[in-house]
């Protein structure tokens, strides 16, 4: 049976932009294991019915159903221990990269790009897409992104921590990536993706960073449709 992986795409099935998406997208190709991408919108709830799960990502490996990246990426290394590890020593100290992604990075981008994000998408999931988010930030989605020249800068300087780390070595995971910068990175190919705004001035050492993770897997990333 070929494995496969439920994504969140745009009208376009090839705009895979889910950073969480990313995140298995990416682990897959790390474990060297092929693929095929199933392409999912945020209209399509039914489809997943047989995964008892409402959200992408969705792994079916063999006989295994999994959701939610994090657990795909357990699963990788327990399931497929003959390629390179994702997660070394303890998985549990990936944590804390997974909840700063969230609450700095993912957060950060979302007040830039939210208000791109509808234009990529069908009519409907278009519909659903601008009154859900509207509803959870409490403001039309161009406020959100109203103040976006004035905010990269503030954006820019939470990546301290990123920086420092990228500017010392290659990656996240030292001389080779592993899961941490599959976390990371995820969130920046949502940008990629959607938006036309630029997140990293062209010297930043992250933006080089960005630069090595685009040509990582044959270019998987970089070959991506993007904004």
């Amino acid at each position: 049976m070929t494995r496969q992986l439920y994504e969140l795409c745009g009208a376009d099935p090839a705009r895979i932009f889910s950073p969480y998406c990313w995140r298995s997208r990416l682990a897959l190709a790390h474990k060297g294991l092929s693929f095929e991408s199933i392409p999912w919108r945020f209209t399509e709830t039914a489809r997943l019915a047989f995964a008892k799960h409402d959200k992408v990502p969705v792994l079916v490996d063999g006989a295994a159903v999994v959701v939610d990246s994090w657990t795909i990426a357990q699963h990788l290394d327990d399931a497929h221990p003959e390629g390179p590890s994702l997660l070394h020593g303890r998985p549990e100290t990936y944590r804390f990269i997974a909840h700063w992604t969230d609450s700095v990075v993912s957060a950060g981008i979302a007040r830039m790009i939210v208000s791109d994000i509808p234009a990529l998408l069908d009519p409907v999931a278009q519909a659903y897409f601008v009154a859900s988010r509207e509803k959870r930030y409490g403001r039309k989605l161009a406020e959100m992104t109203a103040d976006r020249d004035a905010f990269v800068l503030e954006f820019r300087r939470n990546l301290y921590p990123l920086r420092r780390t990228v500017e010392a070595q290659p990656f996240l995971g030292g001389a080779e990536p592993d899961y941490a910068d599959h976390i990371v990175f995820g969130s920046f190919m949502w940008a990629r993706v959607t938006s036309r705004f630029t997140l990293l001035a062209e010297d930043d050492a992250v933006a080089g960073w960005v630069e090595r993770m685009l040509d990582l897997y044959g270019g998987m990333a970089r070959a991506t449709p993007a904004a």
